[in-house]
């Protein structure tokens, strides 16, 4: 099999694992309460750039995807562990909508297929 054919069979096989992912990532974000004008736009899978990277311990090829802005800054990325887990980080950067003095840096996503958690990165807004 190449490289090709096994990234595109990689990226396929983890379509409805990546979805289940965005969407939670979405419902975070949603519970934040943006107002709607303000509300980011939350990942789709497939909107991330794909690659297999290797993992230095097993030397099993892991899917990693990274989601890009339309100025092609990095504002994302979703890794697939060869074990079944996933760790995936959204970027948000705006102000929190109701705490003051907090803005939320990004969405992070962590688990497995059958138990997908995320939370809000919030940090201080600098002085």
């Amino acid at each position: 099999m190449t490289e090709d054919s096994n990234l595109a069979s990689q990226i396929a096989a983890k379509l409805e694992y990546g979805q289940a992912v965005c969407a939670k990532i979405a419902q975070t974000i949603g519970r934040l309460g943006f107002p709607a004008e303000s509300t980011p736009n939350p990942p789709e899978f497939k909107a991330a750039v794909f690659s297999l990277i290797t993992d230095p311990y097993t030397q099993n090829q892991n899917l990693s995807g990274f989601w890009y802005n339309a100025q092609q800054q990095r504002i994302g990325q979703i890794r697939f562990n060869d074990e079944g887990g996933f760790y995936a980080e959204y970027d948000v950067v705006q102000a929190h909508p109701s705490k003051k003095g907090l803005f939320v840096e990004a969405i992070n996503a962590w688990g497995n297929k059958d138990n997908i958690k995320s939370e809000a990165k919030l940090l201080d807004i600098p002085q």
